[in-house]
């Protein structure tokens, strides 16, 4: 370390890495964050997508954005606010710098301010002599210009030695924040060794700028932030929808069935696809269908052969699936159905999060059809509820909707690996004894018998025309059509007999309750413990069961004053609450495409209090 700069200790950072959608931004975010996560730091991600597929270079719609929260303490969001920018060109300045703190550091590519891209960012004047940045600690990089330096013999193209400039901030950021660079260097090694002059390029490039942040006087500080005290065992950064894929394959060991995904791609839904095709060696079949509905049709067909079945998509798709999700629950099947939300109707924000597909999850089919709904609440959670839709399904012969976001689902962060035998077993009964055997028949769970196709003296019918009870034969009989309802509905009300109670942490004589489901469990989690330090009281419930609710909704509902819900939508669990419970909830929603921040609902916290008491 060069002499003079000095190392200053921080218990905790927000990065924010951005730039055109070409310049690698979530190559270089997902980098650092696997580096961190090596050094043992706590961390949590938001990786922010441009929508558009081809937005013209250099403007604001093409700009791709990564952020990392990471500390040496136990922490539940990406962070609310960055501390440092990387601003890659000026459209990825103009997006993000609204988003900083008051004196953050913003390490700006100098090399990109030009005419040209201050034109196309919508700028009229530079920012960087206008005034406008006053208040916030910049650091002009010649970021381009270096790159290309310490490229100039590496036998590429100028194309492509200006792609290889992220590398170069990802080495000086390395340097800023005493990350080690040599995982990077092994994964460039593994990534490109088909292609020895990228392979060479891109070490030369993370190495100059590691060098670059030693020995320029820019830089006077450099950062460390020490591990976390996390509990001892093995950990690895995971993805939402890494999770999610690894958690049913889990299940499909404990449960001795092979999985099968049908899936149609879709944003932001399509890495489940893509992780689950890496898993062959545990029998794991994947299907790509040519649209939402034989997606859904060809798992409810190997639900019927035995198969632990599952189907993937967004909001969009679970619309068109709706008719088939009407035929699982008719045929009383064990399916799957992911859904991980994001902003709509219609084609909406594709890459970005929201939580409003609840009510279709709940009542998105025509005719009385219920299904089971359930949520994931963080990254890491997305393998636990996936063992727990698993369960579910198979024990009750019934469909399940498994609710994610694109928030959780692209965002990542440290998982404790379970033990192997620590996973409890999902018990599975297919039926074989011919005598006695009825396709509608019921056991304890109101669950008809799993009869696999093919098994002798246990020929069966399925289909879409509503059953007679036990027979199974296509009935007409307004009678039977009330009755087979009526079971319907309530084999999914006895789940609530079998799934955790609402959990409520916090104070216990709390006057404000605040509630949520998803995605939301992090933001809410640190509000809620930023509130108690500053002297309110107040608790914490979130739900991860929405049909059935848990079975003491109702008396927990019942002793605060004042309930705060908040979700990403308009309200949706909040009416279903208030319909259910006959309760008064104050619905706080926000719609943007973006996660909250703490700091929105600890203010709406404050608010409902009327003030701290210290």
């Amino acid at each position: 370390m060069k002499v003079g700069k000095e190392v200053l200790e921080l218990s905790d950072v927000t990065v924010r890495f951005a730039g055109d959608s070409g310049d690698g931004m979530q190559l270089t975010g997902t980098q650092f964050t696997n580096t961190t996560a090596l050094v043992g730091n706590d961390l949590s991600t938001l990786p922010d997508y441009p929508a558009e597929i081809r937005a013209p270079v250099g403007t604001t719609y093409g700009v791709s954005g990564f952020q990392l929260h990471f500390s040496s303490s136990d922490i539940q969001t990406p962070g609310d606010s960055p501390d440092i920018l990387v601003a890659m060109n000026p459209a990825a300045l103009k997006v993000n710098v609204k988003d900083l703190k008051h004196n953050a550091a913003i390490i700006i590519n100098i090399n990109s301010f030009d005419a040209r891209n201050l034109k196309l960012a919508g700028y009229d004047t530079n920012p960087l002599e206008d005034g406008s940045l006053e208040g916030y600690n910049v650091v002009q990089v010649p970021l381009s210009q270096q790159t290309s330096k310490a490229l100039e013999d590496s036998g590429l193209s100028a194309k492509e030695i200006s792609r290889c400039k992220n590398f170069f901030a990802l080495g000086m950021m390395y340097w800023l924040y005493s990350r080690p660079i040599e995982p990077t260097l092994k994964w460039i090694k593994d990534k490109f060794k088909d292609t020895p002059l990228l392979a060479a390029a891109n070490e030369k490039a993370l190495l100059a700028g590691y060098y670059f942040g030693e020995n320029t006087e820019l830089f006077t500080t450099r950062y460390q932030v020490e591990p976390a005290k996390l509990p001892k065992g093995i950990y690895r950064n995971i993805s939402g929808n890494e999770a999610l894929a690894i958690g049913f394959v889990t299940a499909s060991v404990k449960s001795g069935l092979p999985l099968f995904l049908g899936s149609y791609p879709i944003t932001p839904a399509s890495d489940i696809l893509h992780e689950l095709s890496k898993h062959k060696n545990f029998g794991v079949r994947t299907f790509q269908a040519e649209d939402e509905i034989a997606a859904i049709t060809s798992a409810i067909g190997a639900a019927f052969s035995g198969a632990l079945a599952i189907t993937t998509t967004s909001g969009p798709g679970v619309a068109l699936k709706t008719e088939a999700i009407g035929l699982a629950v008719m045929t009383e099947l064990p399916l799957i159905i992911i859904d991980v939300q994001r902003g709509g109707p219609s084609t909406g924000l594709p890459t970005k999060t929201e939580q409003s597909d609840l009510q279709q999850a709940i009542n998105g089919r025509n005719g009385e059809a219920p299904v089971v709904v359930i949520a994931a609440c963080t990254p890491a959670d997305c393998f636990n509820m996936a063992l727990e839709a698993a369960r579910l399904a198979t024990k009750y012969m019934v469909p399940v909707l498994y609710l994610s976001d694109g928030y959780i689902a692209n965002g990542s962060e440290p998982w404790k690996i379970p033990e192997p035998d620590s996973i409890p077993g999902i018990e599975v009964k297919f039926r074989t004894e011919k005598e006695g055997f009825a396709p509608y028949m019921r056991d304890e769970n109101l669950a008809r018998p799993w009869a696999i196709p093919g098994t002798a003296g246990l020929e069966h019918r399925i289909g879409g025309l509503e059953k007679s009870n036990v027979s199974g034969n296509v009935s007409y009989d307004p009678e039977n059509h009330e009755f087979m309802v009526r079971l319907r509905a309530q084999k999914v009300k006895n789940i609530e007999n079998d799934i955790p109670e609402l959990e409520v942490t916090g104070d216990i004589d709390a006057d404000v309750l605040v509630i949520g489901w998803g995605g939301t469990y992090g933001s809410i989690t640190e509000a809620v413990s930023r509130a108690r330090r500053n002297g309110g009281r107040v608790a914490q419930a979130h739900f991860k069961y929405l049909n059935p609710f848990p079975k003491n909704t109702g008396e927990v509902l019942n002793k605060y004053k004042h309930i705060i819900c908040a979700e990403l939508n308009m309200g949706q669990l909040a009416k279903f609450l208030k319909s259910e419970y006959l309760v008064d909830i104050d619905s706080f929603t926000k719609i943007q495409g973006l996660p909250f921040k703490s700091s929105e609902i600890e203010k709406k916290i404050e608010t409902v209090i009327g003030g701290y008491s210290k």
